[in-house]
């Protein structure tokens, strides 16, 4: 297949919605991109819509049911900081950085979900230290590159405040300037900080705004680095999000009433020993797992006594089967949606709905604004946008969906994905 491009650079702003494009229509270097690339304001994400299963869709071209990524975190019930799909080995299947490997492409990753031990030249993932004896830089080093990260570290660790925002993005804004400078054939990067700032200041916080402003200025960074390094007449630029959030005021925990049920069992420190029933919530939707059938009888019962009664925040309940048809886990014996205001917590303890407090919210256990939604929320659509090499200028796609991106992206570098979901969005090439 023909290669339409030598370097594809892809930087995901976490958490950028459609409902942002007026803004970044005004920001310098998003209006650049707008102005001599193509874009659509309408990308239908997946379900859940939560940040491991977008990433994974975005370079397979599959729903997660398909990729194996369905939610953020593995089901640990009662763990108080669940491990996260970190590795590679989580996706089923090949990928889009796997593919230009093959074929003998230079290939770099910073901070994109997914990619702790991936066969990537140049890699960065994204992973924390979550055990009291583990080192968050060595966590890091033995999960990616090591001396490639030894480098960034040396050059650029002293930006970092931990994983606060905004340092974190300013940190991987610098790493990936000094990327650049290996002429990656692939380059994917993944920037958090207005993600960080909805969570925990809401949607159109003042506190988002200027992440988006700052987001602009890195996207011109990145910009200046191509033309420094003469790579920009022959790159492809790629501004996208994952999905988009909703602000929230309430915490359903379901759990809660499980345990009051029996269905889970805990010890006297409330660590949890057994359970036949689960909630495990993906923000703005949730998994429910059941171990037997009369287990699942006794929850839809319960579930089908709450939904009606808006103040319970269900707004529809799923069946897994219902659930796989949208792209979701199968094995879930339900898949419940919150209503606007609301979304999941895995907590045990406390009442069933919690009204959140700032308190709450600057102790960092709640937050102000969710994504995981469905798809067909109202107004929940994410942004995709390229220019520079294989893509023909001035177009609006007037609607495309997540799993999509990827085969578009293997067109572009004259690749293959395995058996995609989506397909490539053919009129934005310019072949």
């Amino acid at each position: 297949m023909k290669r339409l491009t030598d370097h594809l650079i892809v930087i995901s702003f976490d958490c950028l919605s459609a409902l942002d494009f007026p803004i970044l229509n005004e920001l310098p270097h998003f209006q650049e991109l707008i102005a001599h690339g193509s874009y659509c304001k309408g990308v239908e994400t997946i379900y859940p819509s939560v940040t491991y299963p977008c990433h994974a869709t975005i370079v397979t071209g599959k729903y997660p049911n398909r990729h194996g990524v369905v939610n953020n975190t593995l089901l640990q019930p009662g763990r108080e900081s669940p491990d996260w799909h970190w590795h590679r080995k989580s996706i089923k299947g090949t990928t889009l950085y796997d593919e230009a490997r093959k074929a003998g492409m230079t290939t770099a990753a910073l901070l994109w979900p997914v990619t702790a031990k991936g066969d990537i030249g140049y890699n960065m993932p994204e992973i924390f230290a979550n055990r009291p004896w583990h080192n968050q830089i060595l966590v890091s080093l033995l999960n990616g590159s090591p001396l490639f990260q030894l480098q960034m570290n040396r050059l650029f660790g002293h930006m970092r405040n931990g994983l606060n925002q905004p340092e974190l993005d300013d940190f991987v804004l610098e790493s990936t300037v000094e990327t650049i400078k290996r002429k990656p054939d692939l380059l994917l990067v993944h920037f958090t900080d207005l993600d960080t700032m909805r969570h925990y200041h809401g949607f159109s916080s003042e506190e988002a705004h200027a992440a988006l402003r700052r987001h602009d200025e890195r996207l011109g960074r990145i910009i200046e680095a191509l033309k420094e390094n003469g790579m920009y007449a022959k790159s492809t630029i790629v501004a996208l999000g994952d999905h988009s959030a909703l602000d929230e005021s309430k915490a359903v925990q379901l759990n809660v009433l499980l345990k009051e049920k029996g269905l889970i069992s805990v010890n006297r420190r409330g660590k949890v020993t057994d359970w036949k029933a689960y909630c495990k919530g993906c923000d703005g939707s949730a998994y429910v797992y059941t171990r037997d059938p009369d287990s699942t009888q006794e929850v839809r019962s319960l579930l089908e006594r709450l939904q009606p009664d808006p103040s319970n925040g269900i707004e529809s309940i799923l069946t897994g089967e219902e659930a796989a048809g949208k792209g979701a886990d199968a094995n879930c014996a339900f898949m419940l949606e919150a209503r606007h205001g609301f979304y999941f917590k895995d907590t045990l303890d406390g009442s069933f709905i919690h009204t959140i407090t700032q308190e709450d919210v600057k102790d960092k256990r709640y937050t102000y604004g969710s994504h995981g939604y469905s798809p067909e929320k109202e107004n929940y659509s994410t942004i995709f946008m390229a220019a520079g090499k294989g893509i023909r200028p001035n177009l609006e796609i007037p609607s495309m969906r997540l799993i999509d991106e990827g085969p578009t992206f293997a067109k572009l570098l004259g690749l293959t994905l395995e058996n995609p979901d989506g397909k490539p969005i053919e009129e934005l090439l310019d072949v």
